[in-house]
C-alpha cells in the first residue's frame, strides 16, 4: 500500500500532538496549569486519533517526510542496531523498509568483506534515494528490491539475519510479514525488531511476542525499555523443530 495525501495529514497530526505535549509541559512548568491542562487534552486527543487511524489503515511513511528519518534515533541509532544485530563479515542480511538508508549503510559496511545487505521497500523513491547514498560512499554490497514485506521475492532459508526499524506496524498484515521473514531466514537465523512508543504505529512487546509465536519465530530477548525496545527473535535450528511450530 502506497502513501497518499491522507497519510501526510496523519503524520502532521502526530507532530502537532507531539508539539502540544511539549507546550503543555512548558505551560505547567511556568505555573499556567489551566492552560497546560487544555493543551494536554488536545495533545491526548491528537495522539489517540493518530494511533487509531494507523491501526485501522497502516501505511509507510511518505517519501515527502523522509527528513524525519535523519533525526536522532536514540536507542535505535545505527550504532545501537549494530550492537544488537552483531553483523559478521560475509553474512547475507535483509532490511525490510530501509527508507533512505540511515541504518542500511552502516550495516552494509559492517558486512564487508564478502557480505551482502538486501533491502526491500514498497516505495521506489526510498529505494532510489538509498541507492544514491550507497553509491556516494562507494558501498557496492547493497542489493535493492522494490516489493511487499508480505510476499518477499527471495528463496527459502537464504538470509543469516534480518531487521525492521519502526516498520512492522506500518505493514497491513504484520503476521504475514513475520511468516515471510521466517521463511527466508536460515535455521537459527536472527530477526531484530525495533519499536518506539512515540511512533503512532508502535507494536507493543507483548503483541510482538504473540505474533512471533504464531509466525514460528522464537523469542530470545529484548533490549531496552518496553517503550523503546529491540527484540531479538530466531528461527528454529532444525527442520524438524520448524515443522513442530
Amino acid at each position: 500500500m502506497r502513501p497518499n495525501a491522507p497519510t501526510t495529514v496523519r503524520v502532521w497530526i502526530f507532530f502537532l500532538g507531539l508539539a502540544a505535549w511539549v507546550l503543555a509541559a512548558a505551560l505547567a512548568l511556568s505555573g499556567r496549569l489551566l492552560a497546560a491542562a487544555a493543551v494536554a487534552t488536545f495533545a491526548f486527543g491528537a495522539d489517540a486519533a493518530g494511533r487509531t487511524w494507523s491501526r485501522r489503515s497502516p501505511v509507510p511513511m511518505p517519501y515527502s517526510m523522509r527528513w524525519l528519518l535523519e533525526l536522532p534515533r536514540g536507542p535505535h541509532s545505527p550504532h545501537r542496531l549494530l550492537q544488537v544485530l552483531r553483523p559478521v563479515p560475509g553474512e547475507r542480511v535483509l532490511e525490510v523498509g530501509p527508507g533512505i538508508g540511515v541504518h542500511a549503510l552502516p550495516v552494509a559496511r559492517a558486512l564487508q568483506p564478502g557480505g551482502i545487505l538486501d533491502v526491500i521497500d514498497i516505495q521506489r523513491e526510498m529505494i532510489d534515494e538509498l541507492v544514491r547514498r550507497a553509491t556516494a560512499v562507494s558501498l557496492a554490497n547493497v542489493v535493492p528490491a522494490l516489493g511487499d514485506a508480505r510476499k518477499l521475492p527471495y528463496p527459502d532459508r537464504c538470509f543469516d539475519a534480518a531487521y525492521l526499524i519502526g516498520v512492522l506496524g506500518e505493514i497491513p498484515d504484520p503476521l504475514a510479514a513475520l511468516r515471510e521473514i521466517r521463511r527466508v531466514l536460515k535455521p537459527g537465523g536472527r530477526l531484530i525488531v525495533c519499536e518506539l512508543l512515540l511512533d503512532p504505529d508502535f507494536v507493543p512487546l507483548t503483541v510482538l511476542r504473540e505474533m512471533a509465536g504464531c509466525a514460528g519465530l522464537l523469542f530470545e530477548r529484548s533490549d531496552g525499555p518496553r517503550f523503546a525496545y529491540s527484540a531479538v527473535l530466531r528461527t528454529a535450528r532444525t527442520r524438524q523443530a520448524l515443522g513442530n511450530l
